[in-house]
């Protein structure tokens, strides 16, 4: 039987253009019961997640920072050392044959900080306004000033073709002929004079890739099957000798992604590249993060600063749960995006089967940031 325990945390607010953090109240917040995930691949998301981080700002800027939440400044060596804890931990509760620390709020209550964020909710006003979407504007009406929205998305199971036939007649392409042998640097150097940025998805769509022989097609897919996919950001594909095919997001056309528009509506088209597993952020294809459902979440990076270790709360069946997730995946939904994040459930084919398996997940959860506590101070 799991305990029930409590943290003790700051409210902090972003106050205009300046960013600094006001003492509110101290609360007690208590955990009810830590369910929902798994230590080990939990470990396996934060482990990979810190070696990423640790290739340097100089490499990510963009993405390699301590960041911030709500108002508060974290710094990346706290970020790596919290989630190195979370290997630590497991790891040394596998050795000693003990039950997993990680889900005993006691031991989160004494070994990390725990900062409460409150959602930004301008960028959810303006989408409001915009957005033609009813069921859009209703759901963002609802976030409530104390939880995020929780969307879901899930690695899409795809009936694929290797050659054009019947519906199958569009193609998930790999990058572009003409930046095969460019580092992301050097084709963002170039940039307009290159394939990708040339064209939007529904020129792409078109056909203008295969009447010029621009790009290498990977498999085909339904029109549907095609707009899921680059919503997603994966496509999985069952090989007929048995196993899975994984093709993972590799570069876009630089088009943003538009909040106010259906998926099927985007301008924006990424190429894809065929990868060993489901992967999250990554500039390049080659240092991807492998990331794991129900442990993995993805969010704005660039505000936020990737790899937080975050707790997620909510009510289910009258029981207040809370489980532990690491931010190692991002959108172009989350530009400028802070009242968001996006939990990786699973493998599915479509909306029914994933409907089914996830339904009792609710739209809103608290969300809290852990920052594991100097060893000095933990007795």
């Amino acid at each position: 039987m799991r305990l029930a325990s409590g943290f003790r945390y700051w409210y902090y607010f972003v106050v205009g253009l300046g960013c600094f953090s006001l003492n509110i109240k101290a609360q007690t917040i208590h955990l009810g019961t830590l369910s929902e995930f798994k230590g080990s691949e939990l470990c396996q998301v934060a482990e990979r997640t810190a070696d990423y981080l640790r290739r340097g700002p100089n490499y990510d800027q963009r993405a390699i920072h301590g960041g911030k939440v709500a108002g508060l400044s974290f710094s990346l060596n706290q970020v790596i050392t919290t989630l190195d804890s979370v290997c630590q931990t497991y790891r040394k509760d596998v050795r000693t044959n003990k039950q997993s620390s990680l889900h005993n709020a006691q031991y989160l209550a004494k070994h990390f900080d725990m900062h409460a964020w409150k959602p930004n909710l301008d960028k959810a006003q303006k989408v409001i306004a915009t957005t033609t979407n009813q069921a859009k504007k209703n759901l963002l009406s609802r976030i409530p000033e104390d939880s995020l929205l929780l969307t879901k998305y899930y690695t899409k199971l795809v009936d694929a073709k290797y050659q054009r036939v019947g519906q199958y007649q569009h193609a998930l392409y790999g990058i572009p002929y003409d930046e095969q042998n460019l580092s992301l640097e050097q084709a963002d150097q170039l940039a307009n004079q290159l394939t990708r940025y040339k064209y939007s998805r529904q020129q792409v769509m078109a056909g203008v890739l295969d009447s010029h022989k621009l790009a290498p097609p990977l498999i085909y897919l339904t029109e549907q099957g095609l707009h899921d996919a680059l919503l997603q950001g994966t496509a999985v594909v069952k090989k007929p000798a048995g196993g899975y095919a994984y093709y993972n997001v590799a570069r876009n056309n630089g088009i943003a992604y538009d909040y106010a528009l259906d998926k099927n509506q985007q301008a924006r088209y990424w190429y894809f590249k065929q990868v060993p597993g489901v992967m999250g952020y990554g500039i390049e294809p080659a240092h991807k993060i492998e990331i794991l459902p129900q442990v993995t979440v993805a969010g704005n990076v660039a505000d936020l600063g990737l790899g937080k270790l975050l707790l997620l709360q909510y009510q289910q069946s009258g029981r207040l749960i809370s489980r532990l997730v690491v931010l190692a995946d991002e959108g172009g939904a989350f530009d400028d995006n802070l009242f968001q994040l996006d939990l990786l459930v699973g493998q599915y084919k479509g909306w029914a089967d994933y409907h089914a398996a996830n339904k009792h997940l609710p739209d809103f959860v608290k969300a809290y940031v852990l920052i594991a506590k100097d060893k000095t101070s933990v007795h």
